[in-house]
């Protein structure tokens, strides 16, 4: 076998791997489908309400680029509400800057946001999501800094900005 053959039927197998792997869907995903939130609309009512790349984010769990969002940059007091739903999530004073192009928070509100496991792309990380309308707004990792040790890295898009 030539290095070209090598190199050409892993490059198979691996995209096969993402094609039909089972870790690509989130464990998340199908959880989030069993809850039951206080706020519920059908997929066409959640696209008449956002924008097309915050339905992606908040309803398809996707993300946003890196160091792409306004949000990285606020300094303001006030409150980071659910894009969806307004829900308060974070509090300003709890944003700090991870380094990661992302906005962070060392926690959320409380009674705010809810976690669940996550296994797309062959990781497990913790998902985060709105609590009253399950919309998915990033991950929680413990690599953030004290008190809580907690990294809440949250898409830009998924979060309104209320100034207080």
């Amino acid at each position: 076998m030539n290095r070209r053959n090598f190199l050409l039927g892993g490059t198979a197998v691996i995209g096969g791997a993402f094609a039909f792997g089972p870790n690509l869907t989130s464990d998340g995903a199908k959880a989030a489908a069993d809850e039951t939130f206080e706020i519920t609309k059908t997929e066409a009512q959640w696209q008449q309400i956002l924008a097309p790349q915050q339905y992606r984010i908040l309803r398809e769990e996707g993300t946003e680029y890196a160091h792409s969002s306004p949000l990285l940059q606020e300094k303001r007091a006030g409150t980071f509400n659910c894009a969806g739903c307004e829900l308060p999530l974070y509090s300003s004073k709890d944003k700090y800057d991870s380094g990661t192009g992302w906005p962070s928070f060392t926690k959320a509100l409380s009674k705010a946001v809810g976690t669940r496991k996550d296994t797309k792309f062959f990781m497990v990380r913790t998902e985060v999501h709105c609590m009253r309308c399950g919309g998915h707004l990033g991950h929680v990792f413990d690599d953030g800094p004290a008190p809580t040790g907690k990294r809440h890295c949250i898409n830009g898009l998924s979060l309104k900005f209320a100034e207080t």
